[in-house]
């Protein structure tokens, strides 16, 4: 199958890993600003569900890391959670940045023009509750864009919680391994793309994918010798923390 009978694949080249890479604290309105200042428009986030239910912004399982607080992710209400300091931790003119809902973050993306990759990243033991809910607010929050959130996770239990409840929005299977089988869970998953470590991919793995008619996302490259490598063989999205390197 030629590329260009492939699905159409309305997201950019390059994407800003958790909204600005390293330069911002990362999976924050800040964050998703620096990475548009310097030309990007696409950003990937992480996203999991707080004790009451809201989806919020946040990459580890726990709190500690990028927060002012500790603990499970999923332990406290929103109310607490907002009130967290996601900003300190990196540098002090980003203190007091707050952690923020994916319903604002849709907001701020739609009203800039910037697509996103949405990574249901569940706290451990509520993958099936927060693939559902993430994919609800996501089709909720984007009604009617023009482009809608990739919704992607290494949780082959979010991503079919997501194709049940919403099998509209596009999803893409990420992984950091390679089995033989890659093709055939990309299709149980009802995945349009493969989302993989850029270690992992060679010329004919691209190949193979768009000849199975998936496209192909790959993460995180901050080399701009191995972003051109990749784009030769065709990959169609190139997640980076080298916002201000990789153009």
């Amino acid at each position: 199958m030629p590329v260009s009978s492939l699905a159409p694949w309305p997201y950019p080249k390059r994407c800003a890993h958790r909204g600005a890479g390293k330069l911002a604290p990362e999976n924050t309105l800040a964050a998703l600003r620096l990475g548009h200042a310097h030309g990007y428009r696409m950003a990937e986030i992480d996203a999991k569900l707080s004790a009451d239910g809201v989806a919020f912004l946040l990459h580890d399982a726990t709190l500690d890391r990028t927060t002012s607080g500790s603990g499970r992710a999923d332990a406290l209400p929103w109310r607490e959670l907002s009130r967290l300091d996601a900003g300190g931790w990196h540098s002090p003119p980003y203190a007091g940045e707050a952690v923020p809902t994916l319903a604002a973050v849709a907001r701020w993306c739609r009203a800039n023009g910037v697509a996103l990759n949405i990574e249901i990243k569940p706290t451990p033991g509520r993958e099936r509750e927060t693939g559902a809910a993430i994919a609800i607010d996501a089709a909720t929050l984007w009604k009617g864009a023009d482009v809608p959130p990739l919704l992607s996770s290494f949780s082959a239990t979010a991503l079919e919680a997501a194709l049940e409840t919403v099998p509209a929005l596009p999803r893409a299977w990420l992984t950091e391994t390679l089995p033989p089988d890659w093709r055939e869970r990309c299709k149980a998953l009802g995945c349009v793309a493969l989302d993989a470590k850029h270690t992992l991919l060679r010329a004919e793995v691209v190949r193979d994918a768009h000849a199975a008619g998936l496209r192909v996302a790959t993460w995180t490259v901050n080399d701009a010798d191995r972003v051109a490598e990749l784009s030769s063989w065709g990959v169609d999205t190139v997640i980076t923390d080298a916002v201000d390197v990789i153009t």
